[in-house]
């Protein structure tokens, strides 16, 4: 059966390869006129001077970081120096998951403009091909990362020891490092990428769009090159990362509990460990073959219809061929009977809560579809809300922003309540990992949303046939609502992992659970609570101070270019790119410090308890908070794209322009920070603080002993629901 480990890393390099033949079919595409390769230039070397800034600061706080985990390493008997290693290697297959996200993405760009003066079909399949890579390719490399490391921590500390022993448990905390490593570049790249992406945006749309009344992407805005480098940086490169980050937590939740599961005959092996990594591994090869799923015919109208049903398409075969294949795995892994902390279930009960995971996860996307796509009841409301002004439209969006998180939250309880039944704590934490098989999928229709929004922008600054942009427009507008379902998938995964990563602390930290009677835990509950709105105010600030810099240096130079609003004046592109570039490295520290020192602060001064009751309200609040933000800000944006088509609205029809338009202006403008920085930035918040809190808990254990006079009388949550 350990065999089969050796497996997990071959399946990590065969979908990178897979990637590599992709990404070389991406750059064999035709890139178009000279006028486009110049845009699409400008906007690769913009993406790539933010990515070199943003990797520069990153070093030395991953050198700094290394060097105190090392210390921790050394000085806890609990711990191991090589935490620091795994760390690096974390952070590093991170920065490369943004890497690659980022090159394919300024190589698909202007392929798929020129690709849309053919047909919507060639446009689809070179920008989700685009997306495809960065998919596989971060998929890809978590799965190498954690299979390789694994073996080698393995091969260091426990090549013939038990699954249940000492050397066991410090080969998968050390792995806790690798994690904690991609979680932290994920959070600074999705802060940073998304303050850079919407400052740029809110400075473009104000001038350009409201004040000046010229078209979105039009070359005579100063601002346009930044707002299409931010498209990469943000929604491409911070997304990379991010999911990079999220796969690798849900993963090494389960392989924690995993560690801890047992048989009834005492044999379980490394199987409940293998598991996770086997489904990751599988969901690559499905999230392939789903690929081939993603078409449209030639003859296909200029519809959403047709290409968001092709992408359905590839993610629901993709997670029927995962449940399928998961079913068969777990029939061959795990003995009839396991046991977790006293809670036992069968090897059925643990493929029952893999559905649930995979249910979940549909349903999540589904709600969030409905939410934020054009046609559907919430977008339609706030449109009739913008003819009644800016204010009407902001009120609406916030509503419905609110109110999308009530049926969302319902399935996610559902889903860790029935999870829990049919595994225990185990089963919560795999039906998380069961819900992230399919990332590659996931992430492939996610990414190529920001390909097409590029390629739009390439083809009004290239001054392409009307009809190329509105076929890039159709490909923006479904990668609008698959961008905002990918952002539900992934907090809705957030959450599941989030649980089991608490569950993985509370056995470490050697405490039976979190008395919220206790007047410093309840206090440890309200200020983990607070953490989400404090982070996300930094955030929408900061994008709100670098998108008046932004407005400025546009007022600027169309006041002082001479013949820039005739077109005979070059606009200074490089002066906006400049500083989204300084903003975001600037402000996406404070927010990051936040995430990483506040468990820490509570944890070594008020101990593991408290920091529990931290954590509870922090996952809790971040969660709802992360709903609203997406939700709320996809549904003004996709109200904003309606417009563009024209919308009746009791026998009048408003298009681009009216007053109506620019009330939903506004509301795009407000939710764009929204939907793009604040919002996604909550999942990585969340599981970056039980990380964090998981790799200190025995440091804190040293610090804190638990009174184990008083731990032996509390109930724990397995035997609560057992006596039921």
């Amino acid at each position: 059966m350990e065999k089969l480990l050796y497996a997990i890393p071959a399946i990590g390099v065969l979908s990178l390869i897979y990637t590599l033949l992709k990404f070389n079919w991406v750059g064999k595409q035709d890139a178009g006129n000279d006028r486009m390769k110049e845009i699409s230039n400008y906007i690769a070397e913009g993406a790539m001077a933010f990515l070199k800034a943003e990797y520069k600061v990153l070093t030395y706080f991953v050198i700094i970081a290394a060097i105190l985990l090392g210390v921790m390493g050394f000085s806890n008997e609990n711990s191991h120096w090589s935490i620091a290693i795994a760390f690096v290697i974390g952070a590093v297959f991170s920065a490369v998951a943004g890497f690659i996200g980022m090159r394919v993405a300024t190589k698909a760009n202007v392929r798929t403009a020129q690709a849309a003066r053919t047909s919507l079909s060639k446009a689809l399949k070179v920008s989700f091909t685009g997306g495809a890579v960065m998919g596989l390719g971060v998929s890809g490399l978590a799965v190498l990362g954690l299979g390789a490391l694994f073996i080698v921590l393995k091969m260091m500390f426990a090549p013939e020891a038990a699954v249940s022993s000492h050397e066991m448990e410090m080969t998968i905390e050390v792995l806790t490092g690798f994690s904690l490593g991609a979680e932290s570049i994920a959070l600074f790249a999705r802060v940073g990428g998304g303050i850079y992406t919407k400052a740029a945006d809110v400075g473009a749309d104000l001038v350009g769009k409201v004040e000046a009344g010229i078209p979105e992407d039009d070359p005579r805005n100063p601002a346009t090159i930044a707002d299409n480098v931010g498209d990469n940086v943000g929604d491409v490169a911070g997304m990379g990362a991010d999911l990079f980050g999220s796969y690798v937590a849900t993963v090494l939740a389960t392989m924690v509990l995993g560690r801890e599961t047992t048989a009834a005959d005492n044999f379980a092996g490394f199987s409940p460990i293998l598991l996770p990594m086997l489904i990751a591994a599988m969901g690559i090869i499905f999230s392939i073959i789903g690929t081939l799923f993603v078409k449209v015919s030639d003859k296909t109208g200029l519809n959403t219809i047709a290409v968001q049903k092709a992408l359905n398409m590839g993610n629901w075969g993709s997670i029927v061929l995962t449940a399928i294949a998961s079913y068969f795995l777990v029939q061959y892994l795990l003995p009839e009977t396991l046991s977790l902390r006293g809670h036992e279930f069968s090897k059925n009960g643990v493929f029952g809560a893999i559905i649930v995971g995979l249910l979940v996860g549909t349903l999540m996307s589904i709600i969030t579809e409905y939410y934020t796509a054009m046609g559907k009841r919430p977008v339609n409301s706030i449109i009739r809300q913008s003819v009644t002004g800016h204010a009407t439209n902001i009120i609406g969006g916030l509503a419905i922003g609110m109110e999308s998180t009530f049926l969302p939250i319902l399935v996610l309880a559902g889903g860790i309540y029935g999870s829990y039944l049919c595994a225990g704590l185990y089963g919560v934490s795999i039906a998380a990992a069961g819900m992230m098989a399919t990332t590659a999928m996931q992430l492939a229709i996610d990414a190529f949303g920001p390909i097409a929004d590029n390629a739009g922008g390439i083809a009004e600054m290239s001054e392409l046939p009307k009809d190329v942009r509105e076929k890039t427009d159709i490909l923006d507008a479904v990668g609008n609502t698959t961008a905002a379902t990918g952002k539900g998938f992934a907090i809705a995964s957030a959450a599941l992992t989030s649980l089991a990563l608490f569950a993985a602390f509370v056995g470490i930290s050697k405490i039976n659970g979190i008395d919220i009677y206790k007047a410093d835990v309840l206090a440890g509950l309200f200020v983990g609570a607070m953490i989400p709105f404090i982070f996300s105010s930094l955030a929408i600030r900061a994008v709100g101070e670098a998108a008046m810099s932004m407005v400025e240096e546009v007022r600027r130079q169309f006041k002082s270019i001479p013949g820039i609003m005739e077109g005979t004046g070059k606009p200074e592109y490089d002066k906006c790119v400049a500083i989204s570039t300084q903003a975001s490295i600037k402000k996406m520290m404070l927010p990051g410090a936040i995430a990483i020192l506040s468990p820490i602060i509570i944890g070594f001064v008020f101990g593991a308890e408290v920091l529990g009751g931290f954590l509870a309200g922090a996952t809790v609040s971040g969660v709802l908070l992360g709903m609203f933000q997406n939700n709320a800000g996809g549904a003004w944006d996709n109200a904003k794209k309606s417009f563009e088509s024209g919308v009746n609205i009791n026998g009048e029809t408003y298009y681009k322009k009216s007053e109506p338009h620019k009330a939903s202006v506004t509301g795009d403008t407000v939710g764009d920070p929204f939907k793009d920085t604040s919002g996604p930035s909550m999942n990585i918040l969340i599981k970056l603080m039980s990380i964090v809190s998981l790799v200190i808990a025995p440091s804190i254990v040293k610090l804190h002993p638990p009174d184990a006079a008083k731990t032996t009388v509390k109930p724990t949550i397995e035997n609560v629901m057992a006596k039921r």
